[in-house]
């Protein structure tokens, strides 16, 4: 069984026993995470929220906060003009432990 689940502006489609890295969510390392769930499937036939479905949960396990790797921007111009700006994204890692439908 899957389930589609939306946080921090995204949509990810898990499985019990994923490993999902998500935008940052406020949480210790070891804390439960409840999601909200927009679809569920599985054999057969997969049911659809309007937007989400009641009822059906998905629970997850925070396992790690980190950052990505460094993103560079450059930006250069003729006139010897250069800008350097660098960024690191935050994430949660997160072990989805149960899909209740």
């Amino acid at each position: 069984m899957y389930a589609v689940i939306r946080t921090g502006g995204k949509q990810y489609r898990v499985a019990q026993g994923d490993r999902v890295k998500i935008e940052k969510l406020a949480g210790d390392v070891g804390g439960k995470v409840n999601f909200d769930v927009l679809l569920v499937g599985g054999e057969g036939e997969a049911k659809v929220g309007k937007p989400t479905l009641a009822g059906v949960t998905v629970e997850g396990e925070i396992v790690a906060q980190g950052k990505h790797k460094k993103v560079i921007h450059f930006r250069k111009k003729k006139e010897g003009w250069t800008k350097k700006r660098g960024h690191r994204q935050p994430y949660t890692e997160v072990l989805i432990t149960t899909v209740r439908a």
